[in-house]
């Protein structure tokens, strides 16, 4: 049953708006959360979880069980077909967690969901925000459920609600950026796959494929495609990975367990609070699934939002301090939208030339470990790790 007022109102039930759930919990805080859903998805969408984010999540009490149901690889490798232009190793990184996490997102969901409910919470499921103004010093959220339209009253809320965040609407906060060209594909198959110990990112004369391994012996693949199917099968996989991918050992696609098709956006919120209006994830930022850095930068943005607010509500800092959500976390959006942006621009060259020069300078670059540490420590987001952490009170 859905309270009259709560301190803390979450639209969204992916994984930040969980994250940021278990945070509250945590600090003796009982948010109240809703999703329009009618359950969690089960589909993997987001497959990493960076070294950052398991230092970050260790203060919910959830990176063991992420580690326990992920697959740790410590090698990540740039390739034209079977020659290697760039090879990360992971191992080296100054991190407890000297890896690169191979988990699907339901998975993660799975885990922060058990830990919310171990923490005495749920989620209000197939319940939808249609509506949300300021009340006085907080807002009012209006709620379609099962049982009729119902309105809760929250000193703050938070919109976890993704791209067309209706949070992000209501606050008044505008969503600037674009969307690329073309469409990309992804699926996650079953295949004979001889680079089962590495993620690879192809970068072939043919175009950009990714393929990475997952729990359960699958592995998802990734590929920009002109006017693709709305849900490719088999073969359509298969072709991409014998245009794009390794010829001395070429995969072979058994089946497709699901996949879908998307246009890339590359957007971020010039503000990330209005008032008693706050937004986080993809709601605050969109961009490229290039470096795997989307789900990893909201699950930061839950955690620091929720240890502030935790010490505002409970009394132990003034309201200012929430001020520093924004001043520690759109930085870090803002350098891994560029950083995605580059990567997908360099990916997808168009033309033969240009691609020739690009995979050139990828491995010339390559040949450097100074290079190589620094792209390591970019993606793994500790080269970030100040701005996923917020001062000691006082």
């Amino acid at each position: 049953m859905l309270p009259q007022e709560t301190d803390v109102l979450i639209v969204g039930a992916g994984p930040t708006g969980l994250a940021l759930a278990v945070a509250l919990r945590q600090a003796g805080i009982r948010p109240v959360i809703v999703d329009r859903l009618a359950a969690g998805q089960n589909t993997s969408r987001a497959a990493v979880v960076h070294a950052h984010t398991l230092e970050v999540l260790e203060r919910l009490g959830v990176s063991d069980a992420l580690e326990r149901r992920g697959i740790p690889l410590t090698r990540f490798a740039l390739r034209d077909h079977d020659r290697v232009l760039l090879e990360l190793d992971f191992s080296m990184l100054p991190s407890r967690y000297a890896e690169v996490l191979l988990i699907p997102q339901d998975e993660t969901e799975a885990i922060l969901a058990g830990r919310l409910q171990d923490l005495g919470g749920a989620v209000a499921w197939n319940v939808a925000a249609t509506g949300a103004e300021r009340d006085g010093d907080g807002a009012s959220v209006h709620l379609e459920t099962p049982q009729g339209p119902r309105t809760v009253r929250a000193r703050y809320v938070v919109g976890g609600d993704g791209m067309h965040s209706l949070v992000r609407t209501a606050a008044g906060i505008t969503f600037e950026g674009g969307t690329y060209a073309g469409s990309f594909v992804l699926a996650d198959v079953h295949m004979d796959w001889a680079l089962r110990d590495e993620a690879t990112l192809f970068l072939s004369p043919e175009g950009m494929g990714l393929v990475a391994p997952l729990p359960g012996g699958r592995y998802r693949v990734v590929a920009p495609v002109e006017d693709p199917p709305e849900a490719p099968g088999a073969a359509f996989m298969q072709a991409i990975l014998d245009a794009r991918g390794p010829r001395r050992t070429p995969g072979r696609v058994r089946d497709v367990i699901w996949s879908s098709r998307f246009h890339v956006h590359h957007r971020i919120a010039p503000r990330y609070r209005s008032g008693p209006f706050f937004i986080m994830g993809d709601a605050a930022h969109v961009h490229s699934p290039a470096g795997g850095q989307g789900m990893n930068t909201g699950l930061v943005d839950a955690v620091v939002l929720g240890q502030l607010l935790a010490d505002v509500l409970g009394g132990n800092a003034p309201e200012a301090r929430l001020d520093l959500y924004e001043e520690k976390r759109r930085p870090a959006a803002a350098e891994v939208v560029a950083l995605a942006d580059r990567l997908t621009r360099i990916a997808t060259l168009r033309s033969a030339p240009a691609r020739i020069l690009r995979n050139f300078a990828v491995g010339l670059l390559g040949t450097s470990p100074v290079f190589r540490r620094k792209i390591a420590l970019t993606l793994s987001g500790l080269s970030r790790k100040g701005l996923g952490m917020v001062p000691p009170l006082r």
